[in-house]
């Protein structure tokens, strides 16, 4: 299919895109938007870069509010975490840090194996942020100086061995709770098991926790007291909220599988607030999948519309799903291996560790990949997909918006910029090399963090482009 049936975007927008609170942009993670950045094909060449030295790596994704009451005074203000688990507001337009989060225990662990790579999440009341650390704790911090909110059960431990269980995915929000997960660490030393926890944002109660192995227990494990290990929960948008936030969408990792209390390589849809499982989706090489560590759950669920969702994981197949049916049959029918509707490759093939971006219009709906090889569009017609363009540049998790595809290339650092019909970049923003970090595009910024958190270090850089 051509590149021709990708709709052209709006000429332009009214509305001004002035928040970024979470990875993806929304709890769908969509990752795109309409509205205005203040970023055009015109003046995208003309950013003022400025590079900020970090007191850690970047290996996510940040955040931002536009206007936010922050030491003292209204500044435009990013937020970072770091893979030891500090959290940094910085003024956007200045590059000056205006608070440091460094959560108890740092110097135990810094230039350690345990790290996080989970984004920040902004509370909708703009006053607080959520944010990780490698201890298994989720901080609630206050936006406007960065101290610790002890009230009630905060922060809250999601994990009995953080030296097992990492957190890796993205934070969530769906109604009163933060949504988090878990997965495991590079190598995947047993025992640990993929979980998703809700955590009431007013009291830090733990009000949910939904296993994928021993599943049929629902409470926080001790990882060793399960006989299974593994199946985790990393991919970079983890765990995904339907429209409406009466469901959740997520996948897994190499793991085992039976059907009933253990998923591994399986899409999972949960109930909100419940956690129970509605229905499920499992390949019919999950057992090959499991043997030669080619997870399933490498990059989340991404959600279509028209009843379609589709995921890729390392094996570099993309899966079309229907949404109602994910293995083609009524939900609660768990057991049952395949009924996936359509299989083709991502672009130029390898393996896929990056979020898809969906880009819905004039009931039309593009989605758009990066991965090791390349990175293409595909639109879908008649309840399939199929690649309208892709070339061979590699690319994390890509973001649409104000009618511009940005991609950001971790081989060889830097974004390129895109017109959404055309594998042609019309720019590079300049940049360093990384690993996970994708980038924010909003309020006149276009903002990056850069490094790998498998160096294990303690310092990194974050790219700011603003228009004048």
């Amino acid at each position: 299919m051509a590149a021709a049936a990708i709709p052209s975007p709006a000429r332009s927008s009214a509305q001004q895109l002035l928040d970024w609170p979470e990875f993806g942009l929304n709890p769908q993670r969509s990752a795109v938007s309409e509205d205005t950045p203040r970023i055009t094909s015109a003046n995208v060449v003309h950013l003022r870069r400025a590079t900020v030295a970090l007191g850690g790596t970047v290996d996510s994704s940040p955040i931002y509010l536009h206007g936010a009451s922050v030491d003292g005074a209204t500044h435009d203000t990013v937020v970072v975490s770091t893979t030891y688990g500090k959290t940094l507001a910085i003024d956007a337009n200045s590059g000056r840090f205006l608070w440091t989060f460094t959560p108890p225990g740092y110097d135990g662990w810094k230039g350690s194996s345990q790290i996080t790579t989970a984004s920040p999440l902004a509370d909708p009341d703009r006053l607080f942020v959520y944010a990780a650390s490698p201890d298994g704790l989720i901080h609630k911090l206050s936006l406007a100086d960065g101290s610790e909110d002890r009230t009630g059960a905060w922060p809250v431990r999601i994990t009995h061995d953080a030296t097992h269980e990492k957190i890796a995915a993205a934070l969530n929000i769906d109604g009163p709770d933060v949504v988090a997960a878990t997965g495991g660490y590079f190598g995947d030393a047993p025992p640990y098991q993929g979980h998703v926890v809700l955590i009431n944002r007013a009291s830090g109660r733990l009000q949910r926790v939904f296993n994928t192995l021993c599943a049929n227990r629902h409470g926080l494990l001790h990882p060793s007291s399960c006989s299974a290990s593994d199946s985790a929960i990393w991919a970079r948008a983890g765990v995904v909220v339907e429209p409406g936030g009466g469901r959740l969408l997520l996948d897994t990792g190499n793991g085992p599988w039976n059907g009933s209390t253990n998923f591994g390589d399986s899409v999972l849809e949960l109930t909100f607030p419940g956690l129970s499982l509605r229905q499920s989706y499992t390949p019919t090489n999950q057992a090959q999948l499991n043997e030669s560590d080619t997870d399933l759950g490498s990059s989340a669920p991404a959600l279509l519309g028209s009843d379609r969702v589709v995921l890729a994981g390392k094996d570099g197949i993309m899966r079309v799903l229907a949404l109602s049916r994910l293995d083609g049959r009524s939900p609660s029918s768990h057991g049952r291996l395949g009924g996936e509707l359509q299989r083709l490759s991502i672009p130029g093939g390898g393996q896929l560790l990056s979020a898809p971006a969906v880009w819905r219009r004039g009931g039309r709906t593009t989605v758009f990949v990066a991965g090791d090889n390349g990175t293409g569009a595909y639109v879908l017609r008649g309840g399939r997909l199929y690649l309208a363009w892709e070339n061979g540049t590699a690319g994390t998790s890509p973001v649409m918006v104000g009618g511009l595809l940005y991609v950001y290339d971790p081989s060889a650092g830097g974004i390129y910029v895109y017109r959404p019909g055309s594998p042609r970049p019309i720019a590079k923003l300049a940049g360093a090399p990384g690993h996970w970090n994708s980038p924010i595009v909003v309020d006149g910024h276009v903002v990056e963090p850069e490094g790998n958190a498998n160096d294990h270090r303690t310092s990194g850089t974050l790219e700011i482009f603003s228009a004048g």
